[in-house]
């Protein structure tokens, strides 16, 4: 990660460090190494499966268009869970952005929780993490009239229900943040990977710059 230089008295971070379970895949989205990647990926999940040349297809078509739209995005990084539950795969993703330099001050965590207050959708907090003060949010898609998962998706026709939880840390001295975000469809067991996505945020600390680790 390249930070922008902050006005400020602070040197920024010049990168970052962050702790994944064990089964998540990084996968590249710079075009230089995304096919490849996402050609590893695949090759991985079919491994041993000779007989399912469209679903290969499908999937890698799939990832290639996650990819692009990360990178289109301001994407700095791609990770998908291939944790597995006997015979299934624990479907999630994070994707961390690097967000663009807000210019003059950087706002403090508080107000940015009091700007996404503004949207009823979503369920805000200030959380303090090892790494300084983040904003959390957390919201769901395709389950409007249900605040906690219950358990039926909808039918077809109906957005997919999902879980999403986000996390701005301000970026010391670099007058940007970091935004990491977190979603999956297993609404089910939705507690228990937002327990998870929380515990990847907190373990996120920066890397250089005044206070970092080296």
């Amino acid at each position: 990660m390249t930070t922008p230089g902050g006005s400020g008295s602070v040197a920024p971070p010049t990168d970052y460090r962050l702790l994944l379970p064990e089964g998540w895949f990084r996968v590249h989205i710079d075009p230089e190494l995304r096919e490849r990647s996402v050609d590893a990926l695949v090759s991985r999940q079919f491994e041993g499966v000779d007989n399912a040349p469209h679903l290969k297809r499908q999937l890698r078509e799939s990832l290639l268009a996650q990819a692009a739209a990360a990178f289109r995005d301001g994407g700095i990084e791609l990770y998908l869970s291939l944790q597995k539950a006997g015979a299934l795969t624990i479907p999630a993703s994070l994707l961390v952005t690097l967000l663009p330099p807000t210019g003059g001050d950087q706002p403090s965590a508080q107000d940015i929780a009091a700007r996404l207050s503004a949207d009823e959708e979503l369920e805000v907090t200030v959380v303090e993490l090892s790494s300084g003060p983040a904003v959390r949010t957390r919201r769901w898609t395709g389950q409007p009239d249900r605040p906690a998962p219950a358990g039926v998706p909808g039918s077809p026709d109906e957005t997919l229900p999902s879980v999403t939880v986000d996390y701005q840390l301000p970026i010391p001295g670099a007058g940007t943040s970091l935004l990491l975000t977190f979603s999956t469809p297993l609404v089910e067991i939705a507690e228990a990977m937002v327990q998870l996505f929380d515990a990847v945020a907190a373990s996120l600390v920066w890397v250089g710059g005044d206070g970092g680790h080296e």
